[in-house]
């Protein structure tokens, strides 16, 4: 007997009438530009998309602050380009030191193990920063060839802010430093050449402000000399940085690349070049800034230590009797704003990256935010929260927001 076809709602019943304001930890809103990219298909090997590709390399370098030549798409999410770093850095026997601070920071050792590597985590209590005593010591204690690091560990809010000084101390180690940066690239200064960061990957959907599934990855000369000289090719075809690189630098075929996903992340570049990096980390700074003080002025305890707290995603610990999940789908279905649970920790999450960090975004989130948790029984002070919030952001310039 033939198998019919399935009834399916289409998607003008199946999503909301009303688009929900996206303000969790990623995916982020998009600007229209880069909506609009992303709606146009071109031939994956023309001449047309070798050309996109240069202006993507170029305003790359620019925002990941490397001269490095060796940057390559990939067709994945930011974990895509976490594994390509792995898969072509790591072989059987490699000893590799992962900074354990959070749920993406262990993702790197996971990845490393089943590559064969000979994996050592260096665990950081949760909401803290690596000491840096304590990694020189294990930097000694068990010579890696590679450092594995979240420069912005969104799952428990952390910011890792010594990036610089973690990878000084791995440089005199003589080990190569990998950092994640999916949630920081473009929304706080990385300096990849300055600070001798050996890989740097990104996804699209967080700070950069493009689509999930395209993201990106620089590599410095020394990860480059490392994967030339693998004793053999890597496991994964697709994620073969040699391969990449032949479609990434030489216009010859890897595989259909998403031509879509590459101009939509041409122009999320283009506007970060056009705003320029110094203007928008201070939006960035800025309105987190604002947006913690008016959490505060809630009545409610933000998570982890002011020095190591993220600017791109910030943690709020739930009251006591407030399930954090019963806060998540309230705001949702009520106000139309998603924001993000946690992984373990009794917190919820909201992003300030890129296109969420814009004023009228914020106003809306908190009236959702603090209306949300007194609906649930909370007691907060939402006109001081948001009086707190527009006296914050009017000490900015207009147009940084």
């Amino acid at each position: 007997m033939a198998i019919k076809a399935p009834r399916i709602e289409p998607l003008d019943i199946l999503l909301p009438a009303e688009p929900l304001l996206m303000m969790g930890a990623g995916p982020v809103p998009i600007p229209a530009r880069v909506a609009h990219a992303n709606s146009i298909v071109i031939n994956h090997l023309g001449e047309t998309l070798a050309r996109v590709i240069a202006q993507v390399q170029s305003m790359a370098r620019y925002v990941f602050q490397t001269e490095s030549p060796w940057i390559l798409g990939v067709a994945g999410p930011g974990s895509a380009a976490m594994e390509m770093s792995i898969t072509n850095l790591v072989w059987p026997g490699t000893k590799v030191l992962a900074v354990r601070n959070g749920y993406f920071s262990e993702r790197f050792a996971e990845m490393a193990r089943r590559v064969g590597g000979d994996v050592t985590t260096l665990d950081v209590p949760l909401g803290e920063v690596i000491d840096l005593a304590q990694l020189e010591e294990a930097l000694e204690r068990v010579r890696p060839a590679v450092l594995t690091v979240a420069h912005g560990e969104t799952s428990s809010t952390t910011f890792n802010h010594h990036l610089a000084d973690i990878a000084r101390l791995a440089r005199k180690a003589g080990c190569l430093v990998v950092a994640d940066a999916v949630c920081t690239l473009s929304t706080t200064p990385l300096l990849m050449d300055a600070w001798d960061v050996d890989v740097v990957v990104t996804g699209g959907q967080k700070g950069l402000s493009s689509i999930p599934g395209v993201s990106l990855i620089a590599l410095s000369q020394r990860a480059w000399d490392r994967i030339e000289s693998r004793p053999a090719d890597p496991p994964h075809w697709c994620l073969d940085a040699k391969l990449a690189a032949q479609f990434w630098h030489h216009a010859s075929y890897h595989y259909t690349a998403p031509t879509s996903g590459i101009l939509a992340l041409h122009e999320a570049l283009h506007l970060i070049c056009q705003e320029t990096l110094e203007r928008r980390f201070a939006r960035h700074a800025g309105c987190s800034t604002a947006m913690q003080r008016a959490i505060e002025a809630l009545g409610l305890t933000l998570y982890g230590q002011p020095a190591s707290r993220l600017h791109s995603v910030i943690g709020i610990e739930v009251p006591a009797g407030i399930d954090r999940r019963q806060v998540c789908a309230h705001i949702s279905a009520r106000y139309r704003v998603e924001i993000s649970g946690s992984f373990g920790l009794d917190i919820v999450r909201i992003g300030q990256m890129g296109e969420q960090c814009r004023a009228h975004h914020l106003f809306r989130t908190l009236h959702a935010f603090g209306s949300t948790m007194r609906d649930l029984g909370a007691q907060v002070d939402l006109p001081a929260a948001a009086a707190e919030l527009e006296r914050t952001l009017q000490r900015m310039h207009d147009d940084v927001i």
